[in-house]
């Protein structure tokens, strides 16, 4: 069964830090453009940030530009998303997702929940003080 598994969430005070791991069940993660998501409460769903199989391909939304790095550890079959200074307005469950794109120009374009066909279940971020 090809699964998707996010954790690391939680609670965190407004300007910490806190990194979500996604990791590969059943599959190579190194086969797909990994992208993460967002949806706070009342809200749709948004891109966050993608990055591609090898990792020379990576984008941001700007809402997270210079607070949020994504990685993959492909031999760990895993992708991170460090994401330091946080708002309350990152409130959000963080969702991973796989993207079959080969070239990477997908998520060159842009985090687009369109592009991607399996889907972690989701891990809660709070920001609250």
């Amino acid at each position: 069964q090809l699964q998707l598994v996010e954790s690391g969430g939680g609670l965190v005070q407004p300007g910490g830090s806190q990194r979500l791991s996604c990791a590969a069940s059943g599959f190579t993660l190194n086969l797909y453009v990994i992208g993460w998501f967002r949806q706070a409460p009342g809200k749709e769903r948004e891109g966050v940030s993608c990055i591609s199989r090898s990792g020379g391909t990576i984008n941001y939304a700007e809402s997270v530009k210079g607070r949020f790095t994504i990685s993959r550890d492909n031999a760990k079959n895993t992708v991170y998303l460090q994401m330091n200074s946080l708002k309350s307005e990152d409130t959000a469950v963080y969702y991973c997702a796989a993207d079959a794109d080969l070239s990477g120009k997908r998520c060159r374009a842009g985090v687009s929940q369109d592009d991607y066909d399996l889907w972690g279940q989701g891990t809660q971020v709070t920001v609250s003080s």
